[in-house]
């Protein structure tokens, strides 16, 4: 059948896309390709309210059923798509079939980075990306009294945070010397090392996790690359994630850390785009790939508004979270550079924020239980505007009356 949009992968970005296209008005088919046999649903919730058993599978489903039929968008799931064909705008699926496209959205997401060490593939060692592993991860959970994380990243840590809350032992094994060390500045990695040990979490960082030991094919244990042993019922991977182009690099698009795609987010074929996790995208002169549900919702936001006839260059100020507990994290900007930071709040009363600088300019702000600084650094972020170092290490300073100052500043402009 010809014509509309075709969407590879259900998650964040793919349902994204599909709902901002018909609610951008436009009128052609749209059909989202899966290869979960799940409808799209949100995956943050898996490492934490879903382990914890406090949410369901049916209430992470972005939709029920009866929204993709009542906006006749086709939702196949179960299968995957193996090859695009661009000289005829078709891509062929699994099962054989085959589907024309005028568009063709890559929102193919990322999968999990393999635990290169003996003992990987015993049962027990397990990773998280997708509902049907986090059901076996919950099976698991149930007789495992000893969990070794593997990674100190998000993932490692909120899968972390849930099992010392369920009474487990519980170790994290990190090769660096911090926690989170790629995403956040010594000052909040402090923080949460403190914390979690505090949970009776055992963090060994500047440790790497040598080889996995089991018996009659189970995880039993890991040896560390010091040569301790520590005993395993059940090892959690959680060492980052890699693009899903495979299927980009098969039909010879530029694949650089992801998939290539210019302010627009088109790859070198016109009706070709890709978003999300599995994106590369041009930002402040260079390339970035940002994993981060928010990044995926505005590029499908983006790409949608495109199809249907308003393009605009991608803008938007990237922003993150984390659940640990009773502590949430939130990040807006790329902090990453900073050379110099400024701590507004008290941690030892688990509420501040550290606001992060170059030179004179704020890149970003880390917020720890602090819900009104992340929003100042969203709101502040996306005008434009800044405050100076100064200001920000001024306890008398006053977040709300600058974003009115920048909000009638903005209301005069119009």
């Amino acid at each position: 059948m010809a014509g509309g949009t075709v969407i590879v992968g259900g998650g964040q970005g793919g349902y994204q896309t599909a709902a901002s296209l018909r609610e951008a008005g436009y009128g052609e088919r749209i059909v989202i390709v899966g290869e979960e046999p799940e409808l799209p649903y949100q995956r943050p919730p898996l490492s934490k309210a879903y382990l914890l058993g406090d949410t369901t599978a049916e209430r992470l489903h972005f939709r029920p059923a009866n929204f993709y039929e009542k906006h006749a968008i086709e939702v196949v799931t179960g299968t995957r798509v193996t090859g695009i064909e661009r000289a005829a705008a078709r891509v062929t699926l699994a099962s054989g079939t085959a589907l024309d496209y005028d568009h063709l959205v890559l929102a193919t997401g990322a999968r999990n980075r393999k635990l290169p060490v003996e003992g990987a593939n015993l049962d027990g060692v397990m990773y998280l990306r997708t509902l049907a592993e986090a059901d076996s991860i919950k099976a698991h959970f149930a007789a495992a009294a000893n969990i070794v994380v593997a990674g100190a990243g998000f993932i490692g840590l909120e899968l972390a945070a849930v099992a010392s809350k369920l009474g487990k032992s519980v170790h994290v094994i990190e090769p660096l010397a911090r926690v989170m060390s790629r995403a956040v500045t010594p000052a909040v990695s402090q923080f949460f090392a403190e914390a979690h040990a505090a949970f009776s979490v055992n963090l060994l960082l500047n440790t790497r996790l040598q080889s996995i030991a089991g018996a009659k094919g189970r995880v039993t244990g890991v040896t560390l690359g010091d040569g301790r042993n520590l005993p395993a019922d059940l090892v959690l991977v959680g060492i980052g994630i890699e693009p899903a182009a495979d299927l980009a690099q098969a039909c010879d698009l530029p694949v650089a850390n992801g998939i290539v795609v210019d302010a627009r987010l088109l790859t070198a074929d016109a009706k070709i785009s890709a978003i999300g996790d599995c994106a590369s995208f041009p930002c402040d002169g260079g390339m970035l790939r940002l994993e981060s549900v928010q990044n995926a919702v505005d590029q499908g936001r983006c790409v949608a508004k495109r199809i249907a006839g308003q393009p605009a260059d991608f803008h938007a100020v990237p922003w993150f979270w984390s659940d640990q507990r009773d502590l949430k994290l939130q990040m807006v900007g790329l902090t990453a550079g900073c050379d110099r930071t400024v701590m507004r709040g008290d941690p030892a009363a688990r509420a501040f924020s550290v606001f992060c600088f170059r030179g004179e300019r704020l890149i970003g702000i880390e917020s720890i239980n602090k819900a009104a600084d992340h929003m100042f650094g969203r709101r502040l972020l996306a005008s434009g505007e800044t405050v100076t170092p100064e200001e920000a290490a001024d306890p008398g300073f006053d977040l709300k009356a600058r974003l009115a100052r920048i909000a009638q500043a903005e209301k005069a402009a119009l």
